[in-house]
């Protein structure tokens, strides 16, 4: 069941266009949004949060339009980054007590069940966390007001390997409570190991959103990986337009 749909997303900036990009978020499903720096992921993400303004298209939120119902969207969504920009020297349970008053739909218990899930010390100030300590605080953030869909921007980007295996752990758990999770990336190990649906955008333009079987099933030969195939489609892309 969709529980997010983007629609015919257009955005113009003087050396970058985004084009036409459409795909759906599904209840209790894991998609990969991949593409190569500069591909625009960003861009599509911070359409969807409202942080840009679209030239053209539509973000829909269980049924709801996002323009006309953002306040309230955005107590049923999570946002995260691989980057925290949190005061560094403030401990991590003043910030939250500041960040929960923007939340009608706070929950101390959820608030306290990620604490002890990610291991973080409320004491603790950002500048003392490791980067994968930092993405995951970032995490329990959005999940303390039970967010129903997730959205992440390069979440896994500076993780070393452990904590990347750790958060796409994380991911499987929150898909089978129900949540939709949406990250970019362009680590397509990641990918391979937790993604149900792919998204593949190449230069502001939409070339895939499927199902991964299905993507692998279209643009992949016999045992070739998520990597091989990536690889070969952004060669291909190279190779057109050096020929032009």
């Amino acid at each position: 069941m969709a529980i997010a749909e983007i629609r015919n997303l257009k955005k113009v900036y003087p050396a970058f266009t985004l084009t036409d990009v459409s795909f759906d978020l599904n209840v209790g499903r894991i998609t990969g949004f991949i593409g190569r720096n500069g591909a625009g992921k960003t861009t599509t993400i911070k359409v969807m949060l409202g942080l840009v303004h679209s030239d053209f298209g539509q973000v829909d939120y269980f049924g709801m339009p996002f323009e006309e119902n953002e306040n309230e969207i955005k107590q049923r969504i999570g946002y995260s980054t691989g980057i925290v920009n949190y005061y560094p020297k403030k401990k991590i349970k003043d910030i939250v007590a500041v960040t929960k008053t923007f939340y009608t739909n706070w929950d101390e218990a959820a608030y306290r069940e990620c604490l002890t899930m990610f291991s973080l010390d409320e004491n603790k100030t950002p500048s003392e966390l490791s980067e994968g300590m930092k993405v995951k605080f970032n995490l329990l953030l959005a999940l303390s007001h039970r967010a129903q869909i997730l959205i992440l921007d390069e979440p896994t980007s500076g993780l070393d390997p452990f904590s990347r295996d750790e958060l796409l752990d994380l991911f499987a758990e929150l898909k089978g409570r129900g949540v939709a999770v949406f990250f970019s990336t362009h680590i397509t190990s990641d990918l391979e190991k937790c993604a149900d649906d792919i998204v593949y955008i190449q230069k502001g333009k939409l070339i895939a959103a499927c199902s991964k079987a299905d993507f692998i099933g279209k643009f992949g030969k016999a045992d070739a990986t998520l990597e091989e195939i990536i690889l070969r489609l952004e060669r291909s892309a190279r190779n057109a337009e050096a020929a032009c």
